[in-house]
């Protein structure tokens, strides 16, 4: 179990395009930091996976990953 599980389930069911850190801390309820980037590769045993991550931007973009 990961501390991100929270996030990844936010992320399935809901299918956002992109999340603010903001919006991440949230879901989350404690701040991220740079070990978030780590686990990004749990999302993708859901079906989805971390696309362009904007430290300038404090945004993260998620896509389907296409299984065809």
């Amino acid at each position: 179990m990961s501390k991100y599980d929270q996030l990844w389930c936010h992320v399935a069911e809901q299918q956002p395009e992109s999340m603010t850190f903001d919006e991440i801390e949230t879901v989350l309820g404690f701040p991220i930091d740079h070990a978030f980037l780590q686990f990004k590769k749990e999302l993708t045993v859901l079906g989805f996976q971390v696309g362009k991550i904007s430290l300038k931007n404090k945004t993260v973009k998620f896509s389907r990953i296409n299984t065809d």
